[in-house]
């Protein structure tokens, strides 16, 4: 029903407009009684053979939201009732932005993909926690970055400013210096400045009596060279693990006019080379850390690929706006078959 009606017709309007729409539908529905316990119903696949266990997490199911849709957390339950494992909500940063100017959301309908470049748009840290606070039992990964006035040199500042604020409210962190759409933010991901913020956060991370799992956001646009620098700094700050991979600056083989949009590109045009990446750092690293998969995955044929280049885990993002909530259930059926 969602690929023939529903999603047909939300493709009629603007994409982020639709967004929020959706959000506030969602929101409205799920407080209709009896309503959370349909969506389950339909969407959730409960079986202990899918209880995954990554850097000393337990998760339900492998299956999780990535970062980008829920930013703010607010509505993270509501969207853990289609069945995800677990929802990363971010990115957050210190001070609240409105991100870059709008039109900023493109759909690339022939190629299933969406080109974004939104400027990490958020209502700031302390308003996520207050939403956090209400937090019942889903496992929730917190991303964080840096604002766009804060430059690089200072950058390490605001990526302290969210560890703290979220450390109570978040079951794991991710960092994210990989995102396109904030001047001068990959730059970070050089070796040296990308080893200085890891370990600052790690050594705040081990003075605290129980310790969080820091992962890392990578772009999908490295070469082998900096792949193997990424390992080598996993290894030597002894962060949990990556998150392979962003969206990508690549615009190779896409058919649609807004290609030529610039900003980070996600969808299936990406799922190749997310799974090259993916693959690389298991074989290089000989899996010395988990990996959570993330770009591309339409189809649980495209779950698995990633499953079995070596990610642990593996993310939803465009694939959920393009599939549907049934890919959820979808991917972790085919993970049960192939048990």
């Amino acid at each position: 029903m969602y690929k023939l009606l529903i999603r047909p017709l939300l493709f009629c309007f603007d994409p982020e407009k639709v967004h929020y729409f959706t959000f506030s539908l969602i929101r409205i529905i799920s407080k209709i009684p009896g309503f959370s316990g349909i969506f389950r119903a339909l969407y959730e696949v409960n079986d202990s053979r899918l209880e995954t266990e990554v850097f000393g997490l337990k998760f339900k199911n492998p299956v999780g939201l990535a970062a980008g849709f829920d930013k703010n957390a607010v509505l993270y339950k509501e969207l853990s009732n289609f069945g995800f494992g677990f929802i990363e909500i971010g990115t957050l940063t210190p001070k609240a932005q409105d991100g870059n100017p709008k039109k900023r959301l493109f759909r690339l309908k022939e190629d299933s993909a969406i080109i974004n470049r939104m400027g990490f748009n958020n209502g700031g840290v302390e308003e996520a926690v207050l939403q956090l606070k209400k937090n019942n039992g889903v496992l929730i990964g917190g991303n964080i970055g840096k604002n766009k006035v804060t430059p690089n040199e200072e950058a390490t500042s605001d990526y302290e400013i969210c560890f703290e604020a979220l450390f109570d409210y978040v079951d794991y962190f991710v960092v994210n210096v990989s995102s396109p759409n904030t001047p001068n933010l990959r730059a970070l991901q050089d070796k040296e400045p990308l080893t200085e913020l890891l370990q600052t956060l790690q050594n705040n991370n081990l003075a605290k009596p129980k310790q969080k799992p820091i992962l890392l956001k990578i772009a999908p646009d490295l070469t082998d060279e900096q792949l193997l620098d990424i390992i080598d700094i996993v290894n030597e700050t002894k962060i949990a693990g990556v998150i392979a991979t962003n969206t990508t600056l690549s615009r190779e083989g896409l058919q649609s006019e807004n290609k030529i949009e610039t900003g980070g590109l996600s969808g299936k045009p990406l799922e190749k080379r997310s799974t090259e990446v993916i693959r690389f750092l298991a074989e290089k690293s000989n899996k010395s850390f988990p990996i959570i998969g993330v770009g591309g995955i339409h189809s649980a044929e495209d779950a698995l690929e990633k499953l079995a280049a070596g990610a642990s885990l593996v993310q939803l993002y465009t694939g959920f706006i393009y599939e549907g909530p049934a890919l959820v259930k979808a991917i972790n059926k085919a993970i049960l078959r192939n048990k």
